[in-house]
């Protein structure tokens, strides 16, 4: 046991490095948590994974608010509705099969992927485009789309969510990084406090490995603020390409498995 608990802390260190700049840490941790741990009930590891995964996302929103400036009348709006559209999502995994909507997903991945690498000066400056109604509006549909795809499906939300910050709102990637932490700050606390209440979380192995994230967050943000937009791009592509990796793997990998 106290291997596995090494190994999920190393995973977890690395998850809160990648997921405090482009997000997507659950595509280390949660896969870690399944192998290291098969003998567990799924209920169980996600609850640990979130218990572990939220502290980091909370001390990177908390870094990136020191340095960069967020634009509330974007964020706010977009984290309240993703708030509630999330629950909603949720709810309604029981009554459509999430695996139906992966091929859509796989298909907008691979557009955000080529318009990322055909636009080259994307998100290279932050140079806000909306009006104070336009921020306000937009904000509460980005918001409402992202945090209902959160609940219901979930992989990639947090690359999403940057994606709709520099292309939709005229974001620099580092205050569209900054602002999806803000955003999934809510989103994760209240699935986390879902999870405590129904006795979803293995304590003893979520609390070093939240240590561990929150060491890799922190060193995550701090590199992302000193080395800039270029390097939160660079890891995005990246992040997107392995998210379009394991939608193509789960939509055609032989049946049976």
């Amino acid at each position: 046991m106290t291997l596995t608990l090494a190994a999920l802390c190393g995973f977890a260190f690395l998850a809160g490095f990648v997921d405090a700049v482009v997000g997507g840490g659950g595509l280390i941790q949660i896969p870690a948590l399944f192998v290291l741990m098969p003998q567990l009930p799924p209920a169980l590891l996600f609850g640990t994974n979130k218990f572990a995964a939220v502290w980091g996302t909370l001390s990177a929103a908390l870094q990136y608010a020191r340095r960069v400036p967020l634009i509330w009348p974007t964020v706010l709006p977009a984290s309240l509705a993703a708030l509630l559209f999330s629950f909603l999502g949720a709810h309604t995994v029981s009554a459509i099969d999430p695996a139906l909507l992966r091929p859509l997903i796989l298909i907008l991945l691979l557009a955000v992927l080529g318009y990322t690498l055909w636009k080259k000066d994307f998100g290279t400056l932050h140079a806000p485009r909306l009006g104070r109604a336009q921020q306000l509006w937009l904000g509460l549909a980005t918001g409402a789309l992202i945090g209902f795809y959160d609940g219901f499906l979930g992989p990639g939300t947090g690359s999403f969510l940057i994606f709709a910050f520099v292309g939709l709102f005229g974001f620099s990637f580092l205050a569209a990084s900054a602002s999806a932490k803000a955003v999934n700050v809510v989103t994760n606390f209240a699935a986390l406090a879902y999870f405590i209440t129904h006795g979803d979380v293995l304590y003893a192995t979520a609390l070093p490995m939240a240590a561990c994230n929150i060491t890799g967050s922190l060193v995550g943000s701090r590199l992302a603020l000193q080395r800039g937009s270029g390097f939160v791009r660079g890891l995005f592509v990246v992040v997107v390409a392995v998210l379009i990796a394991r939608f193509a793997y789960d939509i055609f990998k032989p049946q049976g498995r």
